[in-house]
């Protein structure tokens, strides 16, 4: 072999270059492989599956909204909770009822600017988030300040006289449902384009699992 000693195989710039991809390939594999194993594990854990109980019927009213502590994510405490904002649908504000998710209106206390909790002020019928002055009226529709669309809703069912409520999903300004996005990401006019929903992000639940 050319520039080897005699009896060599493998010349000693042949070894460097090959000690020097590998190195390469090992640093690169410690940045791709937790990346991906963070964006593909939603998708074998069933994200956005399961629905929970809230309550009966009868605690909640068409005129105001009860919080309720849920359940995010299962499995971590009370780091996976948060609350909704529930009510039954009025049909003066709401409209007709869309279909069999529509009976009860939850939704999410997580301002669609950076996701900050909001809070429902029932003397305003208004949903105020304190980090950057945003406004959200009685149906969750931004009013004022920088959140990009109105807040997150969940799909919600009755069954047996209760209230179960089950993924989260996100809303354009006529209330048109969307698979959830991110604080931060418009759904009106051409954002819905430029933010399309994340591949692990679950669709819209074609059967209840209580």
């Amino acid at each position: 072999m050319p520039g080897a000693f005699e009896g060599e195989t493998v010349t000693r710039r042949r070894f460097m270059n090959a000690s020097a991809n590998t190195a390469g390939a090992i640093a690169a594999a410690a940045f791709t492989l937790p990346a991906l194993g963070f964006a593909l594990a939603p998708v074998f854990h069933g994200a956005g599956d399961s629905w929970q109980k809230i309550g009966p019927l009868s605690q909640f009213s068409e005129t105001d909204y009860a919080p309720v502590v849920i359940t995010i994510q299962p499995g971590i405490g009370e780091a996976g909770r948060s609350i909704a904002y529930v009510r039954k649908h009025n049909l003066t504000v709401d409209g007709p009822v869309k279909d069999r998710y529509d009976h009860v209106i939850a939704i999410s206390s997580r301002c669609a600017h950076v996701g900050c909790p909001v809070r429902y002020v029932a003397a305003a019928q208004s949903f105020i988030c304190p980090c950057h002055a945003g406004v959200y009226d009685f149906r969750g529709i931004r009013v004022a300040g920088p959140p990009p669309r109105p807040l997150d809703r969940f799909y919600t069912l009755v069954s047996g006289g209760n209230v179960l409520l089950g993924p989260r999903f996100s809303v354009n300004n006529e209330l048109r449902r969307f698979s959830p996005r991110d604080p931060g990401e418009p759904l009106d006019g051409i954002g819905q384009f430029l933010y399309p929903a994340r591949f692990s992000t679950a669709p819209a639940p074609t059967s209840a699992k209580p």
